[in-house]
């Protein structure tokens, strides 16, 4: 898979430098993979989430939270956004409370 957007993890990892080493080998990791369903995904990180169309990984042990969509056809991997676990709580539970 080609992962885009990786400048977001450079900058990401310069605020939190202890999410660098996850979010590399995450990177190492799908770009050797070749991913064409969700099951792909599912099989080697079970805890994805597939919410709104993209992918939520946790990352580093449940730190991080690296939102993704995904083109199974071009092989692309596209970096939406990047958010300590505590950072990506307070956005999502925003997101549901303006949906009611």
């Amino acid at each position: 898979m080609q992962v885009l957007g990786q400048p977001k993890i450079t900058e990401f990892s310069k605020i939190h430098p202890q999410s660098r080493g996850p979010l590399s080998a995450w990177v190492y990791d799908v770009e050797a993979a070749k991913w064409e369903t969700r099951q792909d995904i599912k099989e080697k990180y079970p805890h994805a989430n597939f919410p709104d169309n993209q992918v939520i990984f946790n990352i580093g042990g449940n730190k991080f939270r690296l939102e993704v969509k995904v083109q199974y056809r071009h092989g692309m991997v596209f970096i939406l956004d990047i958010h300590t676990h505590a950072e990506y709580d307070k956005k999502n539970k925003k997101r549901k409370s303006s949906k009611k």
